[in-house]
């Protein structure tokens, strides 16, 4: 694996978006930021031609200007750009498992749909071997979509059901690069017996709460030693844990949500804490794979 932060562009604002991203982050951790731009129908390179008989003009500009822009802003950076005859699929889950991450642009829609997957980030996000995040552009008053600014805490959704180390290495890691607190948040609903008639019972919930808090500073304790100088907040949401995760990202920098590697072979698909944190979580999301 590559010490780079790769990401797709297609030339639309939203993939410019995440490529400024993605040049802070990798400025964050000190790798490479590689810009990928995959077109089937690339042309082999010809010795010599002018500007006007190139079949491939378009291609370049699209990496070109996004290079340029990121390194005016990042002097320091190293950069990369990659044409790729390819299908951009096969070559961002290629990228993908060579990659620290993937970033991708998400399109802003009206807030009641928040996000979009299309064909290209689904497959990619469901089946990538390494984190992928999804960027949703920012409209300023200005005009054009940009990335969004990456103040705030980094929030984690963690299951408890199962090792997560990848998870939470990457959380922890994340904050760490932005010398920002780590806010960890579990989510589990209320059993349908704790319903009473005049609310619920709060026996019940206490144990649920107190079952839910030990998991959670268990899961935690071996990272807060790892990374010892990460403020580290952890809480126990008593509802679905789509809502309370959604609910925990609001304000936050960068949401950290996890896939299982092995699912059936069947359409790509996430669960419903990815999939209501891609579509309805402000801030970056950052899918990441773990057993």
């Amino acid at each position: 694996m590559e010490s780079v932060v790769t990401v797709g562009l297609d030339g639309s604002p939203e993939s410019l978006a995440a490529a400024r991203w993605a040049a802070d982050e990798a400025e964050r951790r000190k790798l490479t930021l590689r810009l990928v731009h995959a077109w089937p129908l690339l042309a082999p390179e010809p010795p010599r031609v002018s500007v006007e008989m190139d079949q491939n003009y378009w291609a370049k500009r699209i990496v070109h200007t996004a290079r340029a822009e990121l390194q005016a802003r990042h002097p320091g950076l190293t950069i990369v750009g990659n044409l790729v005859a390819e299908d951009a699929q096969d070559a961002l889950l290629k990228a993908a498992a060579e990659s620290e991450m993937t970033v991708l642009g998400s399109r802003g829609l009206e807030p009641v749909e928040s996000y979009f997957l299309g064909d290209i980030s689904m497959p990619v996000v469901a089946r990538a071997e390494r984190p992928v995040v999804l960027v949703r552009a920012v409209t300023r008053e200005a005009g054009s979509p940009t990335a969004p600014d990456a103040p705030g805490s980094v929030v984690v959704a963690l299951k408890l059901n199962g090792p997560c180390d990848d998870l939470v290495e990457f959380s922890f890691t994340s904050a760490a690069a932005r010398g920002v607190p780590l806010r960890a948040v579990h989510g589990r609903s209320i059993p349908f017996h704790a319903h009473v008639p005049w609310g619920v019972d709060h026996d019940v919930t206490e144990e649920l709460t107190r079952d839910a808090q030990q998991g959670l500073e268990q899961a935690l304790r071996p990272w807060r030693e790892k990374f010892p100088h990460v403020e580290v907040t952890d809480g126990v949401g008593l509802e679905s844990p789509a809502k309370a995760v959604v609910r925990a990202a609001e304000g936050a920098g960068l949401l950290v949500v996890g896939r299982r590697k092995h699912q059936p072979a069947r359409a790509p698909h996430l669960g419903p804490v990815a999939t209501a944190a891609v579509h309805h979580a402000r801030c970056p999301v950052a899918i990441v794979p773990h057993d």
